[in-house]
């Protein structure tokens, strides 16, 4: 089968779209090495996290043949080179499809992670706003399968798009395999002095905006039972300041460390060092962090009322994403039993089987041939 891929994320961004395109490439390559598979992208740029792309000989990237108009073939223009290169399934991996899809002759389907910007719009412009909403109801309709990364997703494009349950999957996505990897005592050590990490303290991973809630659990640092710190991995945006101005006013200031910079090779060893991790997301279509920290071996407290259950799964703790005294009595509970911690850690490895490697590329290849035998 010739499978095509819109592959912009998995070259150009590092982030959580990246990641997910990246993860399924890979993983769709390994185990099902039969297959070839077509790269679109608008442009390639060197990216370590592509390493891998070398070692596969079913991979083979396509770009446009004009820069200049690179944004109109992605929407449109792709359609000639989907039909010219007989691409039987062509996959938009990022909520979108080519205009025009049907016309190349290829079965389509769509991969949505969330729709925040329809459940939370007041943290996103109103042309964006307009802009996602069309791209998106169109790529729903012309989708012969869609997969949803979450049962939460899944329920949001039935409420919110009006889209037919019968034609969408959920398929949840994994992560990288180094999350699993046990980290040796030395470069624990190593990492450990870099970042001037204390003995034992919370993490929290992720880009500081307000959908993201951070300022909830710096809340819950006031209600403690004692000073525990807290270790902050992720990218500034102007909420920060907003954040910071809390610490400073509470005097949090020493129990609060921020890092913007971490490599993509250190934070699994973050994880492992760290006693518990927090993720207090007021929304997300999967919460791939918190999956990071299951397979790293770190126990998990969440906010409840998006997907994040089904990513840390019945043993995690959750709490309201606006109770940072209720977050509080989570974190003083699990700091204070090293019996609940040890027993959430093996519940934790347990329940991360779900979303292991070889089990999601098989449910993907079979939504694979059914959309191209039955849609």
């Amino acid at each position: 089968m010739k499978i095509g891929y819109d592959a912009k994320r998995a070259f150009l961004n590092n982030t959580g779209l990246g990641n997910y395109s990246r993860w399924l490439i890979k993983v769709m390559a390994t185990y099902y090495p039969e297959h070839r598979y077509y790269l679109y992208t608008p442009q390639i740029k060197p990216n370590s996290r592509l390493d891998f792309l070398a070692r596969f000989k079913n991979l083979q990237s396509i770009v446009p043949s004009s820069k200049l108009l690179s944004s109109w073939w992605r929407s449109s223009g792709i359609v000639k080179d989907l039909k010219r290169d007989e691409i039987e399934l062509y996959h938009g991996l990022s909520h979108e499809l080519p205009f025009g899809i049907r016309k190349s002759g290829s079965k389509a389907v769509l991969t949505v992670h969330d729709l925040i910007f329809l459940r939370f719009p007041q943290y996103y412009s109103w042309f964006n706003r307009k802009i996602y909403t069309a791209k998106l109801r169109y790529a729903c309709k012309a989708a012969n399968s869609i997969i949803a990364i979450s049962q939460r997703t899944k329920d949001d494009l039935v409420e919110l798009l009006h889209v037919s349950p019968t034609k969408i999957e959920v398929i949840y996505q994994g992560c990288d395999p180094a999350f699993s990897l046990h980290q040796h005592e030395a470069h624990k050590k190593s990492i450990s002095k870099k970042y001037n990490l204390p003995k034992k303290f919370l993490l929290c991973v992720g880009t500081i905006e307000e959908r993201k809630n951070l300022l909830v659990l710096v809340k819950a640092l006031l209600h403690t039972r004692i000073s525990m710190p807290l270790v902050v991995v992720g990218k500034p945006t102007p909420y920060l300041e907003k954040v910071k101005a809390f610490i400073d006013a509470n005097q949090l200031t020493s129990r609060v460390q921020f890092y913007h910079e971490v490599s993509f090779a250190e934070l699994p060893t973050l994880y492992q060092l760290a006693t518990a991790f927090v993720y207090p997301s007021r929304y997300e279509g999967f919460g791939i962090p918190v999956l990071e920290a299951l397979k790293s071996g770190v126990p998990v407290i969440a906010a409840s009322g998006s997907c994040l259950e089904e990513a840390g799964g019945p043993d995690g703790l959750y709490f309201s994403p606006d109770d940072e005294q209720e977050l509080a009595k989570k974190i003083n509970q699990l700091w204070s039993s090293p019996p609940l911690r040890q027993q959430m850690i093996i519940k934790g490895f347990e329940y991360g089987h779900n979303f292991d490697d070889e089990k999601l590329a098989g449910q993907l290849m079979d939504l694979y041939q059914k959309t191209i035998t039955h849609a």
